[in-house]
């Protein structure tokens, strides 16, 4: 078992020391009498810190039994401060996932004692941060473990639960010592500075809960999580799960207020449609609209192969964080749904600590100086840039020609027909070869590297011959590569038998974690940045519309945010085809599509700008006209036929 970053128990000098400094501290202030050479020190005992659980008045009576609703708080805190009368901030992780799935890569679940008490906190959160003097307050969602409610997968419910408990910290809402009745608990140990982190689901609520500004909030950590919950169920228009929020309620509700939760079940089932229109049950869970309210720094942690909570997720966030002068920082690495202390696991740690102990004690330690961003080139090779997308880059339009990509504008049209059995590795391992199923457009060969980032789009002025259709387009890296494994299990990393210790451990809750590495594969092409339509959104996603067969429309696909750099000697493709076989559902008819290459273009947030595109190849020998397209107009082979593929092939 390897250790790291273990500081022996404090000794009585060392907590004197501390409390002496904190007597001096004024009442009320953050208390950093733990810090010493810019960071707080592991002074305090974890094995006596205080454990109890609060149950907050959140205002919600979602059950409709004419009770407000109260959810779960379980608190671990240094007992210290709390003798000393000093109060000290909170860094919060609430999650609908404490009983039913598990967090972090072991799946640990919360435990407690004969009495109810918390036992085990799951992650390292606690284990770390609590010697060096910070409460953990691990929130279950409403409707979740010992939680009143029903879970509303991130709505007004799942937000107002992580709220509430703000609130109960800055002496704005009333806290219990039980579930139903009890006494009122006040939190007059927390001196009001919460900084929220969380992966997925809880970085989800962290987002929601900064965009209501509610004071008290000084930070948030979103891992890979979700700023627009319509992002993650559909892509302009196009569904990319089936089924609807209502069973992602089910998955994590606990059974008891499941019972109760019938008439919000069927609101979330009713407010989702598969027709992909913005309703209003998604329009209320989109954060973004609300990033102007946001008065928490945000340090935002994302896969850019993360193909559950897709990168259109973080983009967004970003750049509207971004546009309303928000203090933020990011990290991008090439793994897929992962958390940091996975892939990354001291310089997260020592990161994570140092940023805390800026926005939460106060500490001038100079992160908010340091590069915004750091970018995973390569398995366990990173960069840095002082701002992010990276300075110098700008948004590039790049015209498309038959076969080609870059040069002058294009003319006449090329056509693919919809294969729901195809998927992005299978168009991209056949980038150069003509198939019915899509059509690619490629460079030449570099001569030095391109870098792409931030979010991109590709418009395409394309008819289809029924009366529905989806798109598909992706950004190729074409040559060969080392990446991290991200559509294996581990989606980037392999899970080790040796352990590492981050904090002090109990014998309830241990600060040791099975250490990982990088799942790494070769390949001859890349596929790092995606985008998917319904056609018949074309003119905005208030309401879908059949198409007329024949008609050509305008449309505008977004391209997920990435960073990635073709490196010379290396070619760009863009690959546009209708169902991505595993990532979108496909519609319910197998049109053929026919792109008018005049009206579509290629937009790119590239770093240098168009001269580093080299001439495209000319068009492909052995391919035939399209029947009543312009010159230069491309098809499949006369040797291949178009496939159909049955109704549903997920």
């Amino acid at each position: 078992m390897r250790h790291h970053r273990i500081r022996p128990v404090a000794t009585v000098a060392t907590l004197l020391l501390a409390l002496a400094a904190a007597l001096l501290a004024p009442s009320g202030a953050a208390w950093a009498g733990t810090v010493r050479d810019g960071a707080s020190q592991p002074v305090y005992s974890y094995a006596d810190a205080i454990r109890e659980t609060v149950w907050v008045d959140t205002g919600l009576d979602d059950e409709r039994d004419g009770h407000h609703d109260r959810v779960a708080a379980d608190i671990i805190r240094p007992r210290e401060p709390a003798e000393a009368g000093r109060r000290i901030p909170v860094i919060m992780d609430a999650s609908p996932y404490y009983a039913c799935c598990g967090r972090g890569n072991e799946s640990q679940l919360k435990t407690y004692d004969a009495a109810g008490k918390p036992v085990r906190f799951p992650l390292y959160y606690d284990n770390y941060f609590v010697p060096r003097g910070y409460a953990v307050v691990l929130v279950d969602l409403a409707g979740t473990n010992r939680s009143d409610g029903c879970s509303d997968v991130g709505g007004r419910s799942d937000v107002t639960s992580a709220k509430a408990v703000i609130d109960w910290l800055n002496g704005r809402a009333a806290g219990y010592g039980a579930r139903s009745g009890g006494s009122r608990v006040l939190a007059d140990w927390a001196n009001g500075a919460v900084g929220m982190i969380g992966k997925s689901w809880d970085g989800t609520v962290a987002n929601g809960v900064a965009a209501t500004g509610v004071e008290g909030l000084k930070t948030i950590v979103p891992i890979s999580a979700i700023s627009s919950w319509y992002d993650y169920y559909r892509s302009q228009g196009a569904p990319l799960y089936p089924g609807t929020p209502a069973d992602l309620a089910g998955v994590v509700e606990d059974p008891t207020d499941a019972a109760h939760c019938g008439a919000e079940h069927q609101a979330l089932a009713a407010g989702s449609p598969d027709d992909g229109d913005w309703s209003p049950l998604w329009q209320q869970r989109d954060y973004v609209a609300a990033a102007g309210r946001v008065r928490a720094s945000v340090f935002v942690v994302h896969g850019m192969q993360d193909l559950n909570v897709r990168t259109v997720n973080f983009g967004q966030w970003w750049d509207a964080l971004a546009a309303h002068g928000v203090e933020r920082k990011i990290w991008l690495s090439q793994t897929g749904h992962v958390d940091p202390f996975d892939y990354r696991r001291a310089a997260w740690v020592d990161t994570l600590h140092r940023w805390f102990d800026h926005y939460l004690l106060g500490v001038d330690n100079g992160i908010q100086q340091e590069p915004t961003a750091d970018v995973e080139r390569a398995p366990d090779r990173w960069s840095t840039d002082a701002s992010w997308p990276a300075p110098g880059t700008s948004a590039t339009e790049v015209h498309l020609g038959p076969g080609v990509l870059g040069g002058g504008p294009g003319t006449g049209t090329v056509a693919f027909t919809d294969d729901p059995a195809e998927d992005e590795n299978a168009w991209a391992a056949e980038v150069d070869r003509v198939t019915p199923e899509k059509t690619a457009f490629t460079t030449g060969v570099l001569d030095h590297d391109l870098r792409i980032s931030g979010s991109g789009s590709v418009t395409l002025t394309v008819a289809a011959d029924t009366t529905s259709a989806h798109l598909s387009a992706v950004l190729v890296d074409l040559g060969p590569a080392t990446i991290r494994d991200y559509q294996g299990d581990g989606e980037g990393i392999t899970t080790l038998t040796t352990r590492s210790c981050w904090g002090e451990s109990t014998a309830g809750d241990s600060a040791c974690f099975l250490d990982t590495a990088a799942a790494t594969e070769q390949v001859s092409a890349t596929v790092f940045s995606r985008g998917w339509a319904d056609l018949g959104h074309y003119a905005g996603l208030d309401h879908g519309v059949p198409l007329a067969p024949g008609r050509a429309y305008t449309m505008t696909v977004r391209l997920a945010a990435t960073d990635h750099v073709v490196p010379a000697g290396h070619r760009l493709a863009l690959i546009v085809a209708g169902t991505d076989h595993g990532l979108v559902d496909p519609p319910d008819t197998r049109p053929t599509l026919t792109v008018d290459l005049a009206h579509s273009t290629l937009c790119l947030p590239l770093t240098g700008g168009t001269g580093q595109l080299p001439p495209g190849p000319a068009p492909r020998a052995g391919a035939r006209p399209v029947a009543g397209a312009g010159a230069g107009a491309v098809a499949q082979p006369d040797d291949r036929q178009p496939k159909v593929g049955p109704a549903d092939f997920r």
